[in-house]
């Protein structure tokens, strides 16, 4: 067993094990250098790894994907609020805080449930890219920007799930992601939504709750509703219950953890690749 920081990875918004979105999640004892959790972060080659630490009001939280950090990522806490349930840190219709890059947020265990407080992301018209609407073969209903994505309403879920982008396309456009969603053609939920992030190393991601702060008011504001059901269908699939509460979204899911364990090192600062020395 290592003698460096517990890491865990956790399957996040959903039921059973192999499916949601996987993320690791690093507990550390005090702050990290950026350039030693971005490699680890690589290292571990998930969508998202997060690294949380404790602080004055609750825990500190960020999140890394392969290539860079991001402001705000839903199944990484979902999965760190996962981990300190486990480590009996997060009690039945227990808070925990968390001070991050897009402010405080928390997570509340509510049964098998945890309840995450995000921000909500306003949804405005916008244009799409050129060429973008071409290569995509769907029903174009609406564009807006959300943050720093762009949310697409397609015509159809068979076209959503049908959906095949250029990603060499999608990558070269000045946002972070790209949204795509349609009304669900099941009753059993509200609406579906693809993820697709090339632009910062994740092709596409399996389920991804900051896209639901978008998806929470747009669909809301479509339906008329507060509370909805998403499924982001991705190969592996996940569901997120969103309440919208007007400058907050509540997303509800639940995670299973996969395995645990201790890294064979201590966090240290990285000297860039090239003037690295070697044996």
């Amino acid at each position: 067993m290592g003698s460096g920081p517990e890491i865990y990875q956790v399957d996040a918004f959903t039921e059973e094990v192999f499916g949601g979105n996987p993320a690791a999640v690093c507990l550390l004892e005090s702050e990290a250098d950026s350039s030693w959790m971005q490699a680890l972060a690589q290292e571990m080659n998930l969508s998202e790894t997060a690294f949380v630490r404790p602080g004055e009001e609750g825990f500190y939280l960020r999140w890394f994907t392969p290539l860079v950090e991001v402001k705000l990522c839903g199944h990484a806490t979902l999965a760190t609020a996962q981990v300190l349930r486990e480590k009996g840190m997060l009690r039945q219709g227990g808070k925990v805080c968390f001070q991050t890059r897009s402010g405080k947020l928390e997570a509340t265990r509510q049964g098998e449930e945890i309840l995450l407080d995000f921000p909500a992301y306003p949804v405005s018209e916008a244009q799409l890219p050129p060429g973008v609407e071409e290569s995509l073969d769907a029903e174009i209903c609406f564009v807006g920007r959300a943050g720093e994505d762009l949310l697409v309403e397609l015509g159809s879920e068979e076209e959503l799930r049908a959906l095949a982008p250029d990603l060499a396309l999608l990558k070269g456009a000045p946002v972070r992601g790209w949204i795509f969603t349609s009304q669900s053609s099941s009753p059993a939920y509200d609406f579906v939504s693809r993820f697709f992030a090339p632009a910062v190393g994740v092709d596409e991601d399996p389920v991804t709750g900051s896209a639901h702060c978008a998806l929470g008011p747009y669909w809301s504001a479509k339906t008329g509703r507060e509370e909805l059901l998403g499924y982001q269908a991705s190969r592996r699939g996940g569901r997120v219950r969103v309440r919208n509460l007007g400058e907050r979204v509540l997303l509800g899911g639940r995670a299973r953890i996969i395995f645990r364990g201790r890294l064979c090192l201590q966090p240290t600062a990285l000297l860039p690749r090239e003037k690295r020395t070697h044996d």
